[in-house]
């Protein structure tokens, strides 16, 4: 298996003269991207940034961060991107807990390190972007003097990447990732999305996140690059049209808000072919609404996790419009496994269910992480067997789409009955006045747990409780019914979008 920093340059050796990077007036060929990337890894050998030295990178979407990123696998060390949403504390814990050495930092996020939990790292910071507070050493003038770097050569199951999960349920851990891990899973999604060198990918997604590694798949084939820095809907679809962008992954959220926005009416989408997304499930009325605001556009649905690199199913676009156009029960899955990878469903005995069945979702391949940094009873959990336990209720239907129930965490056991939180949410969708809604178990003294649902009501709708209850009654048996819906103008959301029921679960008072 090639390496990431020898798949880059094989990239830039096949398609020398195609664009790399698509940026508004930044326009980079694969060969000057590829003179660009030796310099930045020049730039982090003479930092002392060697094989296995951790950097951290916190900064928006750009052509910047990805220079870095490739610069690092180029010279054996390991970036480490920062989430720029996390406070203080939070980022403490990944600086120390990866021991990074030099953060490089956009110079938006500088003032965060004001902060005194942050405060043994002042010394360790470049600026990346915008102008550099005096005393501290800035990026471009560190490039300005640098000298290109050759590979420096790893081994394709070393740490490439580690990349921290979003600790919503305590500290974020640091997932390791190799080039094997990224080049596996990317190889499976590409074919699946028949990513082409003529393409525009775009950069939808925040790059500190996992999700980010899907844009590989089109390293992998030569396409190019745009970036979009911050999310808007009205951002979104300006840079499509300004970068001719063709194909993109999202989050439900970001397309939620994109079919909600007066922009969307007059927006120039001619360019784009493929839309995608991820990281969170769409519910399938969601589904519906997308497919009908892009109708001539390829639609796909994935699901991974950060341990998958990232991905480990994908509903091509062929199948799910197929699936939306006949109303199969498969629009409610989040596909099929990707070509490389095993998945089974077990019971709480680590026994496989029947087929139909639902229990706990494991996942085998060359894609899934051989760890968590400094955790290693938790590695030996989670990896049991030979097996990552992803922590999602799932089942796996005869024809092999793989259906999301819940996490493992918020299963909700209601007077001795299983109920997951997706198919009370997916009733509960099928109402027009829904605009989202996330289902949870809060403690009732006689039940156990109290189906819970907090819904955020579609604009200029006259919304009550009863009237919910009353249209889901039909659609799922009484012991799933909410016993309580409160609403609101917004649900806790991650910086990708994920509803935080902990959050819901502890500002929802029983």
């Amino acid at each position: 298996m090639l390496t990431l920093a020898q798949l880059f340059d094989r990239t830039v050796r096949h398609h020398r003269g195609r664009p790399a990077v698509v940026d508004g007036d930044n326009r980079l060929s694969w060969a000057e991207l590829g003179e660009r990337v030796a310099v930045a890894a020049g730039v982090l050998g003479e930092l002392g940034l060697g094989t296995g030295r951790r950097f951290a990178i916190q900064a928006p979407n750009s052509p910047r961060f990805d220079e870095l990123k490739w610069a690092g696998f180029r010279a054996g060390a390991v970036p480490v991107p920062v989430n720029w949403r996390l406070a203080a504390p939070e980022i403490e814990h990944i600086l120390r807990d990866a021991e990074c050495e030099t953060i490089f930092v956009a110079s938006e996020f500088l003032p965060v390190y004001d902060a005194p939990a942050l405060a043994p790292w002042r010394d360790k910071l470049i600026c990346l972007t915008g102008e550099a507070p005096e005393g501290m050493a800035h990026y471009d003038d560190l490039f300005a003097g640098a000298s290109a770097a050759g590979i420096t050569p790893t081994a394709a199951g070393d740490d490439a990447i580690l990349q921290y999960t979003g600790g919503t349920t305590g500290r974020s851990k640091g997932v390791r990732i190799s080039s094997t891990n990224v080049i596996s899973s990317q190889l499976g999604f590409a074919m699946g999305l028949r990513a082409r060198p003529d393409d525009v990918y775009l950069h939808l997604a925040p790059m500190f996140h996992s999700a980010d590694l899907l844009a590989m798949a089109w390293t992998l084939v030569g396409g190019a690059h745009a970036y979009l820095p911050a999310f808007t809907p009205a951002a979104f679809l300006e840079c499509v049209a300004r970068n001719q962008v063709t194909s993109t992954i999202a989050v439900p959220t970001m397309l939620m808000m994109t079919l909600g926005d007066p922009a969307f009416e007059k927006a120039d989408l001619s360019s784009l072919r493929l839309l995608g997304w991820g990281a969170s499930p769409m519910d399938p009325e969601w589904v519906r609404r997308v497919a009908k605001a892009f109708p001539d556009i390829d639609i796909s649905n994935c699901y991974g996790l950060t341990e998958t690199a990232p991905d480990l199913t994908l509903f091509e676009p062929d199948e799910l419009r197929r699936a939306i156009a006949e109303d199969d029960p498969a629009v409610a899955s989040v596909g099929k496994p990707n070509a490389i990878v095993r998945l089974r469903v077990v019971d709480e005995a680590g026994n496989d269910v029947a087929e139909g069945a639902s229990g706990e979702l494991l996942a085998r391949g060359p894609n899934i992480t051989h760890g968590y940094l400094n955790l290693p009873e938790l590695t030996k959990t989670a990896l049991a067997d030979g097996w990552l336990h992803t922590g999602d209720v799932a089942r796996i239907d005869e024809r092999g789409y793989v259906y999301l129930l819940d996490r493992v965490k918020d299963m909700i056991v209601s007077g001795g009955e299983n109920v997951y939180s997706s198919e009370v949410e997916g009733a509960l969708y099928t109402h027009p006045g829904v605009h989202e809604c996330a289902v949870i178990g809060l403690p009732d003294d006689t039940y156990g747990e109290i189906v819970t649902a907090v819904v955020v009501p579609t604009a200029d709708t006259d919304l009550d409780a009863d009237t919910l209850i009353a249209h889901c009654r039909p659609l799922i048996a009484g012991f799933k019914l909410p016993r309580r819906i409160e609403f609101v103008e917004t649900l806790p959301k991650s910086a990708m979008g994920k509803i935080l029921k902990t959050d819901l679960r502890a500002r929802t008072k029983n």
